[in-house]
């Protein structure tokens, strides 16, 4: 009897299946084949032949581009992949920990509570790259809140000073954009965080209130691991989102990514994603191609350590 109603299953799955091919399958396969394509031609489609000549101009300085000043190799290695790598490993962790105490600051809040979930969940419903021009109006040289309060009106965190002409640092450049990542993505993590810590048996509670458990051992020894897969489901989302950030770079820096003194770190903010679209901008998709199957494969292997990682600590 159920083999006679498969049909029916396949039935309902069958728009969800088209989709998936056209928008995801489909693209990731193209993406593959395009990578190793010679001269190829976005416009038109054609290419010369086959070649690993893509993959070696972006991750190797033996290309045909070769390595040099300006390079696809000195873009990605030097620039967008440090770049992300950094972004990913200070704004993930920073954010993760921030929300939760924030789900858990919210969830002890009786009064008000849900004007304060409100307020905390609005910045998640804005566009990101009007709250990026904010930002950058917040960091500015020279009107900026931020060098107000620091009293430093030729600090410079995203632009040159036009008044000195002082370059970016890229360690304030990178600060600047950490807490515009951060901020802009605590809210989606608070309300699945406060979801998790509703559905938390409050027994668990009750008996650590009766053993005079202080608040902070009963964070530790009940809310953590009941939330354990919240934070795991939290922690591969947000490395995976933190691998694709590029709202951010274009919202704070502008087209161009910006550009810092060299003395201090890579020439500017782009990230992997950023490289990616320069180049398809620029109708070199074949070296965009390479690029995003390198970066996806980054993420896979990020993603099977997390969660061979977390099989020992994540109680469901």
């Amino acid at each position: 009897m159920e083999s006679k109603n498969n049909w029916k299953g396949w039935l309902y799955l069958a728009p969800v299946i088209i989709l998936l091919s056209v928008f995801t399958f489909f693209p990731i396969i193209n993406t593959f084949f395009v990578s190793f394509l010679k001269d190829y031609n976005y416009m038109t489609g054609k290419f010369s032949g086959f070649t690993l000549d893509n993959y070696a101009s972006v991750l190797t300085p033996w290309g045909s581009l070769g390595g040099g000043a300006g390079s696809m190799f000195e873009l990605v290695m030097k620039t967008a992949l440090p770049n992300t790598l950094v972004l990913t490993i200070i704004t993930v962790p920073c954010s993760i920990i921030l929300s939760l105490v924030i789900a858990i600051a919210l969830n002890s809040i009786k009064p008000l509570k849900k004007f304060f979930q409100t307020v905390f969940f609005m910045p998640y419903v804005t566009n990101a790259i009007a709250i990026g021009m904010v930002f950058s109006v917040i960091f500015s040289s020279d009107y900026g809140i931020i060098n107000s309060i620091l009293r430093s009106p030729n600090l410079t965190w995203i632009t040159p000073s036009p008044i000195t002409g002082a370059t970016v640092a890229y360690p304030r450049a990178l600060f600047a954009i950490c807490f515009y990542i951060v901020w802009h993505s605590l809210p989606y993590k608070i309300l699945i965080f406060l979801g998790g810590l509703q559905n938390i048996d409050k027994q668990y509670y009750e008996a650590a209130q009766i053993d005079s458990t202080g608040k902070i051992k009963t964070a530790w020894k009940i809310t953590i691991p009941l939330l354990s897969p919240q934070i795991l489901y939290m922690m591969i989302t947000s490395f995976i989102g933190a691998f694709k950030e590029y709202n951010s770079v274009i919202g704070l820096f502008g087209a161009g990514g910006g550009s810092f003194d060299i003395n201090t770190g890579p020439t500017s903010m782009q990230t992997m994603v950023f490289f990616i679209y320069d180049q398809v901008a620029k109708n070199k998709v074949q070296y965009a191609s390479a690029a995003s199957i390198f970066l996806f494969i980054i993420i896979m292997i990020f993603t099977v350590v997390q969660n061979k990682v977390s099989k020992k600590r994540v109680h469901y």
